[in-house]
């Protein structure tokens, strides 16, 4: 049985247990992806629009090496290859034959998709847990988010992101392994031949939002 958190960055932190229990649960995740240092998982993805109540879903995988490694890849309806290093973002969409690459600041911030699923946002830092809540500077990218964990594995099963305009980003993990190995060159990448490479590396705002 999962567990669900409730992160508001405008109100409060909602624990579906008492407030002791929640701060030895946070505490215990915590202290275990302090020691994870790889994940792969296949996920499923739910992209919920708000204004138009369109909802499109998604099969992945990801492979996340610490301190920042991703390859986070998307097939129908719309493939998507996300390759993060320390050095780059590279970001390659097939149908439209073209590649984006970003400074990798982009992921770094707490708030960003990747770093709550891969348990790098520092509950204990990030957010301050108090009986009736935490407060947390909101930002359009997460303005609430859900979370569930297994408590017996200590890990994060499932996230539901919330941005500023209700829009909902909800990736499950459908298998999740820690601590697998990994090869280096799974996050190696380069633009295939005759793909448009549009450099985005001194640009603070990305062309399209990472992770959708």
């Amino acid at each position: 049985m999962f567990h669900r958190i409730l992160l508001c960055a405008l109100g409060a932190l909602l624990f579906l247990a008492g407030p002791a229990f929640a701060d030895g649960l946070v505490s215990n995740i915590q202290k275990n992806y302090e020691t994870i240092k790889s994940i792969k998982a296949v996920f499923k993805q739910r992209l919920m629009h708000k204004e138009s109540g369109s909802v499109e879903q998604r099969d992945g995988t990801l492979l996340f090496g610490k301190p920042l490694r991703v390859r986070w890849e998307t097939a129908k309806p719309h493939p998507e290859l996300l390759v993060i290093t320390a050095r780059e973002i590279w970001d390659f969409l097939p149908d439209e034959e073209v590649v984006y690459r970003y400074s990798p600041e982009l992921v770094r911030d707490s708030r960003s998709l990747i770093q709550v699923v891969t348990g790098q946002a520092r509950l204990d830092q990030d957010f301050k847990i108090k009986e009736e809540g935490v407060e947390k500077e909101p930002a359009p990218q997460l303005v609430e988010a859900v979370i569930w964990v297994d408590p017996e594995a200590r890990l994060i099963r499932r996230a539901a992101i919330i941005d500023f305009y209700g829009n909902t980003n909800d990736v499950e993990f459908i298998e999740l392994i820690p601590n697998a190995p990994l090869s280096g060159d799974a996050f190696a990448f380069t633009p295939p031949k005759g793909v448009e490479v549009e450099d985005r590396m001194e640009s603070d705002v990305q062309e399209r939002e990472l992770f959708k």
